[in-house]
């Protein structure tokens, strides 16, 4: 289990998630010496969704645990973990918003 976050607040999740984004697409340019985030869109592809599996594994753990602030922090994880993911693959937020907008019709 990670460390609990301190001081977390509410945020907007457009606006974080449209920074995280921008962040991760320009690390894919970076050093995978020196970024964590370049060495998992550089490096082998079953790292990456290991990592991936591994997270969502963790917020199911949480959830079990009824532990609020866990889950929050797993999933914040499995976000970060999930948006890395579609970068390596090519998919941008607006187009994963596109397919959310779709089902809802």
């Amino acid at each position: 289990m990670g460390e609990r976050t301190e001081g977390v607040r509410d945020g907007s999740i457009g606006e974080t998630l449209e920074g995280l984004a921008r962040v991760i697409a320009e690390r894919r340019g970076a050093s995978p010496d020196s970024s964590y985030t370049a060495r998992l869109l550089q490096g082998k592809e079953d790292a990456l969704l290991k990592k991936l599996a591994e997270e969502a594994s963790e917020v199911i753990m949480a959830c079990k645990d009824r532990d609020h602030d866990h889950i929050r922090y797993e999933a914040a994880d499995l976000v970060y973990h999930l948006m890395v993911t579609l970068e390596r693959y090519g998919v941008g937020l607006p187009e994963l918003a596109g397919e959310l907008d779709a089902r809802r019709r």
